[in-house]
């Protein structure tokens, strides 16, 4: 490849590119026509691009056992598994290299010894040999040598070895007693010791003596601890844990007590538990239910059991509650345990319920105080005395009993003379009289339909009928726009709704003058005229 020139890894020059189609190679053109690749390299088959061969895996490293192949980009390199340990350094070749700890300086030798290297390690040689008794340690260190110890007998039979320093003494053996004996009076001999004499020995269990020792038979509930040879407790509620006692487990000296957890007492076995049955000792202020270790207070009806101990009961107060304003129809008034209900004073009675206030029909009863020529109005909460009279050229007609009154019909029909024109000519024909008791409505949310103007004429007339159509007016009021009238059908005939549109608060008269329009070919043919009477109580019920 002499007309190319070598450069580094994944660089192309112009020197390298080939005729190979429109495509330049990517390490080395032979000839004008032919990609090669570089060692650790092998041409792909698109025959100009070099891919990397992974030596790791196609078994053409030369690495070593201890060694792993790790793949590079055009090559692989070995790696030892284990590093070289201490003395040896690992070289840039991945081979270890003893480390001359005398050359560097490293070692530890002292100004009277000489660094000798070796591999893995170092010696201290002394400059000048140890004397006799003494040894040279691993460092170069002289030491003592122990005499008593590195040979079999220095002295003679019946004399005992002291080690000095660099050499040793013999003296005349003496008598030396081993534990559990002690030394004869004429220190002679050595004579047993009777550890049974000591008041310490067993700490109140039975002790035997033996030859240079002693064993204590422990009562029941001890065993002997052969290390501190005293009698050590048995812990039988960890020795035996779940199995002794039902509930709790005590470990006492010698034995072990059972107990019972809150709510249980220990039975005559000493281990099991029987259930208290805390209710015979009245703990509650009311009732009280025994359950399997423990009891439960609950109060009878009215009160409640307190949050602050569970005991006591309380009375609840049904008037505070959030639906309290429901549990009574007017007035509410607790007592204890129970609550008690009452009417206004006046025109109600309390039903028998003993929650609901209900009116008191002073027309029915003959409470009322109406005189003769009269009629008694019963209203919510009271009545009312009305008289009627008619304009002229009318006369009235009341389909009522006089003084008591469950259903008022009063009616003016017009009554003309033939020689009245205007009254003919007047298209008014009667005027009506009708009572509506209303309550105040304590939560007003639409609409309240209060009066049904029934009328004679058809709400879907044929095309050639004659039939005439109904309007609606009101004429008059004293309470303009808290009222309406809308148009209706009911059983194909046309009917006029009264409604109240908006709250009013009672108590409040309030009169309403309605016409009722009938037309035919654009022209009012007669009229009806309804004057409604509306009572308004002071309260909801």
């Amino acid at each position: 490849f002499s007309q190319c020139r070598r450069c580094s890894l994944f660089t192309t020059t112009p020197n390298w590119v080939c005729s190979v189609g429109s495509t330049k190679c990517s390490h080395l053109c032979v000839g004008k026509d032919t990609c090669a690749c570089f060692d650790g390299y092998h041409l792909q088959p698109d025959q100009h691009t070099c891919e990397d061969i992974n030596e790791c895996l196609n078994g053409s490293h030369n690495c070593g056992a201890g060694q792993s192949c790790i793949n590079t980009e055009g090559s692989y390199r070995c790696q030892r598994d284990t590093n070289c340990g201490t003395g040896y350094e690992l070289t840039d070749a991945n081979i270890c290299l003893d480390i001359d700890e005398c050359a560097l300086g490293t070692h530890n030798c002292g100004g009277d010894f000489e660094c000798r290297n070796r591999e893995g390690s170092f010696r201290c040689l002394p400059r000048v040999p140890c004397g006799e008794g003494y040894i040279q340690d691993a460092v170069g260190t002289c030491i003592d040598i122990n005499e008593c110890l590195t040979q079999s007998s220095p002295c003679q039979p019946g004399q005992t070895c002291i080690n000095t320093v660099g050499s040793y003494n013999c003296r005349r053996y003496s008598v030396i007693c081993g534990h559990g004996y002690h030394l004869s009076g004429d220190g002679s001999h050595c004579v047993d010791v009777n550890e049974c004499l000591l008041e310490e020995a067993c700490q109140g269990h039975d002790c035997v003596n033996l030859l240079g020792s002693f064993r204590c038979e422990c009562r029941p509930g001890f065993t002997f601890h052969s290390v501190i040879r005293l009698c050590e407790d048995i812990n039988e509620c960890r020795h035996y844990s779940g199995r002794l006692c039902a509930h709790k487990c005590d470990n006492t000296p010698g034995s072990y007590q059972c107990s019972c957890t809150t709510g249980f007492k220990l039975a005559s076995d000493g281990r099991n538990c029987e259930d208290v049955n805390e209710c015979e000792n009245n703990p509650c202020s009311q009732e009280c239910a025994n359950v399997y270790g423990s009891y439960q207070c609950y109060c009878r009806r009215g009160y409640h059991l307190s949050d602050v101990d569970g005991i006591n009961c309380e009375d609840i107060d049904e008037c505070a509650l959030p639906t309290g304003g429901h549990v009574c129809s007017y007035r509410c008034s607790n007592t204890p345990g129970s609550f008690h209900c009452t009417c206004p004073l006046m025109g109600y009675t309390l039903a028998p319920n003993g929650r609901t206030c209900q009116d008191m029909d002073e027309c029915a009863t003959g409470s009322h105080s109406c005189k003769a020529a009269e009629v008694c109005v019963n209203i919510q909460g009271g009545f009312r005395c009305l008289s009627f009279e008619c304009p002229p050229n009318y006369r009235l007609r009341i389909a009522a009993t006089v003084g008591i009154l469950h259903f008022l019909n009063v009616r003016c029909i017009k009554s003309c003379k033939p020689s009245d024109i205007g009254c003919v000519l007047d298209p008014s024909h009667s005027i009506s009289h009708t009572v509506v008791s209303l309550p105040t409505f304590r939560d007003f949310t639409g609409p309240e339909e209060v009066v049904f103007l029934k009328t004679m004429a058809p709400s879907n007339p044929s095309p050639f009928s004659q039939s005439a159509d109904v309007f609606f007016d009101i004429l008059a009021t004293d309470n303009k726009f808290s009222f309406d009238v809308v148009k209706r059908s009911q059983n194909d005939m046309i009917m006029g709704v009264v409604r109240q549109v908006k709250p009013i608060t009672g108590p409040q008269n309030v009169m309403l003058e309605l016409a009722m329009n009938y037309v035919k070919g654009g022209i009012v043919s007669h009229r009806n005229i309804v004057v409604v009477h509306i009572f308004i109580s002071e309260f909801w019920f």
